[in-house]
């Protein structure tokens, strides 16, 4: 216990200044206090007596077998239930259930997260048998609960029982006591959906989701799984926690960390929170399991400790990159160096006479295909390939850091030798087939394999005709809208400079999520069908399953990042921002500000556009040096002014800048 307190203490003391206050806040679905209770009734069936009293903590009786009331505590939560027995007769009794969606409310069964199954009960309900306790009663820790939005409580005798003082002791984000404390925000209003407050509520979710995603160390799913109904969540995560896994309700009972996942979750996480110990103890995990001999990491950690995805192997080593550029943490990469290097000579050793990765270790985020001369698993070697060379220049192994700049170069030739289809316009999945997937092409833009501005703007475009209502149909994993992988493409449509296409994409695909009456509209779920179904992967692996489906999977929020990264243009270019860029992509907004906090402090951004021209508020801290790119600075040579003196900019460099306060502007 005091190994853990001593973690979790660094941890917090780690995460950094709270963001400035503002209309933002309003938008934050954290809550106030680590200690929830109901918001609302959802649902009664049978006999109970005084149900509204419940959201009040007031006491309700419920009077029949069979009789219950479901309570919505509003958002995503999850954690322990306690409430009060108000002197039970000796035959009382009850169940609790819980679920995310709505849809799957039931007096007997819960929304499954032990294992699929096509009737939806693997789980089943949590009896609170016979005598029941007069007083408090208190959810025991093993049956911890990771993600629930509903919970049902069914009277299971024929005796009265009255409840009161129902709570969920939140148990994600064990470290930190004001779960509301960001060290970053984001706001803008979106003139053109249905809700102007759009893109502000997205980031906030984004953020949130990530949160009920990091964990205490001893709350993961046991494996082997407990026999049917019922779950367990009491085993071992990892070497350290907290530790950040890809699922409030499921997947963070299945592994420690799925580092796939992480691509898209921790920048999530330091635009938001700056909370990466969790980011930090997950990845450690995944370096102590490296086989010794080949430098095979595992795809996930414990307890399920799944094997053989040269992807997530590569996933693993492209977070250890962006751990460092948020961190700046030197001494924990030099302790990793090691076990990283080998990993990354494990990828290396298998390319082939070709020059690209024959990919043999399949698992991978549930695509179909993905062996072999695979464009995919090439896509993420080549990102492995040019993030270790910039590591190797922070340990001061310049021989390496060559060798990998060299090798990533011959990659790109190869990759665009081989997999370039010229009559799509795109790249294909493999060399012996046409079908061109959505994960690779994204990767292509968003990691600059691509040739030319123009060859980027041609996947952006083709990316487009997988496009229905809700957003891409992957063609790689059919029926499939995925948000891990949408969450690339939503970066590449911006790489590609077809802000438009991006927002298109945010709004069909996130705003969909985001308010259909099926979700915890709160945090952003894993996946869906094409048509908008819960039954996601239902034919791939979840057994036609659709109470599996999790609605608060980090994998899913790449939008927080993105609208800071590309809408605000706030970028960091070398460790904790030492480097900075900023380059706003306005996208039809008129206005944007936000920023984040490192170890070096705030870096803001506040700009507005109008007939006059572009103007922008930097505040970012002393020491650091970077550069301004203003949109359309094409056009913009020799009207560009800095607290109101004419700059000199080149076209397409940008103002570069020491760190300080600034007003830059262009007028039109």
């Amino acid at each position: 216990m005091t190994t853990w307190l001593l973690l979790c203490l660094g941890a917090f003391a780690c995460v950094g200044a709270s963001a400035p206050p503002g209309p933002w806040d309003a938008f934050n679905f954290a809550p106030k206090s680590r200690t929830v209770a109901p918001t609302a009734i959802k649902e009664v069936s049978g006999h109970v007596q005084n149900p509204q009293h419940l959201v009040t903590k007031g006491s309700a009786t419920i009077v029949g077998n069979g009789s219950w009331v479901a309570l919505d505590f509003g958002i995503e939560v999850g954690g322990l239930i306690s409430l009060n027995f108000d002197a039970p007769s000796d035959a009382s009794s009850i169940a609790l259930s819980f679920t995310e969606s709505p849809v799957f409310i039931s007096p007997v069964k819960s929304d499954d997260s032990t294992y699929p199954t096509a009737n939806q009960s693997y789980d089943g309900v949590l009896h609170v048998p016979a005598p029941l306790p007069s007083g408090i009663w208190t959810q025991p820790a093993f049956s911890l609960r990771g993600g629930f939005r509903y919970l049902t409580i069914v009277s299971t005798s024929d005796e009265p029982v009255s409840i009161a003082n129902i709570t969920c002791a939140i148990s994600f984000a064990p470290h930190i006591s004001d779960l509301r404390d960001y060290s970053g925000y984001f706001f803008a209003s979106n003139p053109v959906f249905h809700d102007k407050n759009f893109l502000t509520k997205l980031w906030y979710a984004g953020a949130y989701t990530v949160q009920t995603n990091i964990v205490p160390l001893d709350t993961g799913r046991q494996i082997p799984m407990v026999r049917y109904p019922g779950w367990a969540n009491n085993a071992t995560l990892g070497i350290a926690g907290p530790i950040i896994v890809d699922g409030a309700k499921r997947d963070r009972q299945v592994s420690a960390v799925w580092p796939g996942d992480m691509g898209i979750a921790v920048p999530t996480q330091f635009v938001s929170t700056n909370d990466l110990i969790p980011t930090r103890n997950a990845l450690s995990t995944m370096f102590a399991a490296i086989n010794p001999r080949t430098g095979a990491l595992p795809e996930s950690g414990p307890p399920l400790s799944q094997l053989d995805s040269d992807t997530y192997h590569a996933w693993t080593l492209i977070g250890t990159h962006n751990y460092y550029l948020y961190s700046g943490d030197i001494d924990w990469l030099e302790t990793v160096w090691a076990n990283y290097t080998k990993a990354v000579g494990f990828l290396e050793g298998k390319v082939g006479p070709s020059g690209l990765m024959n990919v043999t270790g399949l698992r991978d985020w549930a695509r179909l295909g993905g062996g072999g001369i695979n464009a995919e698993g090439n896509a993420l070697l080549y990102r492995v390939l040019v993030t270790a060379a910039d590591l190797a220049s922070h340990v001061n192994d310049s021989a390496l850091a060559s060798a990998w700049a060299t090798n990533a170069t011959a990659l790109k030739e190869k990759f665009n030798e081989v997999f370039w289809l010229p009559s799509a316009g795109m790249f294909r999945d493999n060399d012996t087939t046409t079908l061109c997937p959505q994960d690779a092409n994204s990767m292509a833009v968003l990691y600059n394999l691509t040739t030319s501005q123009e060859q980027a703007a041609s996947v952006s475009k083709g990316l487009t005709k997988n496009w229905n209502d809700l957003g891409p149909v992957a063609p790689e994993l059919p029926d499939t809208i995925s948000p891990f992988i949408s969450g690339l493409e939503l970066q590449a449509h911006f790489e590609a400079g077809n802000d438009d296409i991006a927002m298109d994409l945010l709004r069909r695909e996130w705003g969909y999520m985001l308010y259909t009456n099926i979700s915890v509209q709160s945090t952003l779920l894993e996946g869906f069908t094409a048509n908008g179904s819960l039954s996601y992967r239902s034919y791939r692996g979840y057994n036609y399953d659709p109470a599996y489906t999790s609605h608060a999977h980090g994998w899913s929020s790449g939008p927080t990042s993105a609208l800071t990264y590309y809408v605000l243009g706030l970028t960091v270019t070398s460790p904790q921002g030492r480097t900075w860029q900023i380059a706003p992509h306005p996208s039809g907004l008129s206005a944007a500000e936000g920023g984040f906090t490192t170890p070096l402090g705030w870096f803001g951004v506040k700009w507005t556009v109008s007939k006059s021209g572009f103007t922008m508020d930097v505040d970012v801290p002393e020491g650091t040096s970077g550069v301004v790119k203003i949109p359309g600075s094409g056009t913009a040579e020799g009207r560009v002014r800095v607290n109101g003196e004419v700059r000199e900019m080149e076209t397409g460099q940008g103002v570069r800048l020491e760190g300080g306060k600034y007003v830059v502007s262009v007028a039109t």
